[in-house]
């Protein structure tokens, strides 16, 4: 019984004190416990925006979708032809009346898409013939085009034998 008790008293030493505290509960959502409260409301405001913006571009992306569908359809491409084949026959007789050597028009004046376009041959001060073209926008905004008249030569040299112009 020395032996157990020999043992008990250094087996008591060898511990120590024991300390303790009391098991306190702490809640980890910082709702209820308060601590980080602002980071953890401004994590939540942070998903709620990434959610909506991710909404509003999944919606921008059907909508761009849809218009781009829209602009391919067969129809639409046939009415994007025809425009272009008439502007360019439009541009084609404007060119002709102007630039016409048999009976030039010395003025005139259109409307397209809500600009005036006026036009009309003029005579520098050395002879020379220019077209003075006045384009004025539906905001106001005035452009002024000289084209000179015939002194233009878009083949390489003056050779008249070759009747392409090169």
């Amino acid at each position: 019984m020395k032996n157990k008790l020999k043992s008990s008293l250094i087996l008591l030493f060898a511990i120590g004190t024991v300390q303790a505290e009391p098991i306190v509960h702490k809640f980890k959502n910082p709702s209820f416990s308060g601590i980080g409260t602002g980071a953890h409301y401004l994590t939540i405001e942070n998903q709620e925006h990434s959610r909506k913006k991710q909404i509003e571009d999944a919606l921008e992306a059907a909508r761009k979708a849809a218009e781009r569908e829209a602009d391919n359809t067969i129809l639409a491409k046939f009415i994007r032809n025809l425009e272009s084949r008439i502007y360019a026959q439009l541009a084609k007789q404007l060119v002709d009346n102007m630039f016409s050597n048999d009976n030039p028009v010395r003025f005139g004046s259109f409307v397209l898409e809500g600009s005036t376009v006026t036009y009309e041959v003029l005579t520098n001060e050395d002879g020379t013939e220019y077209i003075k073209m006045t384009i004025v926008g539906e905001d106001g905004t005035t452009t002024v085009i000289e084209i000179p008249i015939g002194s233009g030569n878009f083949g390489g040299g003056t050779d008249d034998s070759n009747p392409d112009g090169g």
